[in-house]
């Protein structure tokens, strides 16, 4: 059985260095590539950090809404006891959302999310997909004729999960874009090949003239430079 968990968190802001709080987490489970109905699902307090309207206008998340909600360390350890040592994906999470909520669960003194355990989709995406013109969330989905109907008026933890879990199912079936060497090998055999260029094209079989030697060595010299 192949476990994997997608997830996504709101903030109050982009800087956790600067004390920026993680005010929602939203995770969805997948089994062999079947998404389940296995959710993790949690608003948090963030004590004392007040939201700021640019941030309020993407999640419209409040500070009003979030005052009986459960602070950081209620929530953390039901979150680590979800995803347990199963690989967890974020978007773009290398440079967001790993190195955000393990700063929240070092705070604590819990154990961090291992890099070993991190998958980041915007990686694999570039690594896979060639034809957006942006890999966010947002693009992807729309190259795989994901619906984002949910996230129409705002942004959410949980359905960006469930969006992100998805996307992930759609680059998990798409093979691997092949190698930039193997595709200039190929199409430099294909050219050999070429009955007109190719190996068997009679060749020039004089030196070149001074003129035409010294005009080539100008022209390498512009590429070069």
């Amino acid at each position: 059985m192949k476990r994997v968990i997608c997830f996504d968190i709101e903030t109050t802001g982009l800087e956790y260095t600067r004390g920026d709080r993680c005010i929602e987490i939203g995770a969805v489970e997948m089994i062999d590539d079947k998404i389940t109905d296995n959710c993790f699902h949690e608003y948090i307090n963030p004590d004392g950090k007040i939201i700021p309207p640019d941030s309020y206008m993407v999640h419209k998340i409040s500070n009003a809404f979030l005052e009986d909600k459960p602070k950081m360390a209620e929530v953390a350890p039901r979150f680590l006891a979800f995803i347990g040592d199963s690989p967890i994906v974020a978007h773009n999470g290398a440079d967001f959302d790993f190195p955000f909520i393990n700063h929240e669960l070092q705070m604590l003194g819990l154990p961090q999310i291992p890099r070993e355990q991190q998958l980041d989709s915007i990686v694999i995406a570039r690594n896979r997909v060639f034809g957006p013109k942006s890999y966010s969330l947002d693009a992807l989905a729309k190259w795989y004729g994901i619906s984002l109907t949910a996230r129409a008026d705002a942004h959410g933890a949980l359905i960006d999960a469930k969006i992100l879990a998805k996307v992930y199912k759609e680059l998990e079936n798409t093979a691997p874009a092949p190698d930039v060497n193997d595709i200039i090998a190929q199409q430099h055999q294909a050219f050999l090949a070429h009955p007109k260029v190719g190996a068997g094209f009679p060749h020039r079989e004089f030196p070149p003239h001074p003129e035409e030697l010294d005009a080539h060595n100008q022209f390498m010299e512009k590429l070069m430079a």
